[in-house]
């Protein structure tokens, strides 16, 4: 099974130990549309909210040392986007994460 895959059913199931298995502990994810950077704590605490619901995810590439993904994505709030996933690795686990997002109509 690939990281994106084991982090794709870690981040669905809210799995925390096994969020915290695939994200390095040097982590940073980049959202751009928010203009800030989290780190692996703040991803996770995020991921464990509940606040976020992906559909139709797509790993578009991936090897050893990067991966993008697509999915659309919804939020508590009614939010809704299609969001690009930019990654990558270092030591078998996710290292940076940036993202491209679109908001799509309610």
């Amino acid at each position: 099974m690939s990281i994106l895959e084991k982090w794709g059913k870690a981040l669905d199931s809210r799995n925390e130990d096994s969020m915290n298995d695939c994200i390095h502990d040097d982590y940073k994810f980049t959202l751009h549309s928010a203009g800030k950077v989290i780190s692996k704590s703040e991803a996770i605490a995020w991921g464990m909210s509940g606040d976020i619901s992906r559909d139709k995810v797509r790993i578009l590439f991936e090897n050893d040392k990067v991966g993008v993904e697509h999915a659309i994505v919804t939020f508590n709030d009614g939010n809704t986007q299609a969001v690009l996933s930019f990654v990558t690795f270092k030591d078998g686990k996710i290292y940076t994460l940036e993202t491209g997002a679109s908001n799509l109509p309610k």
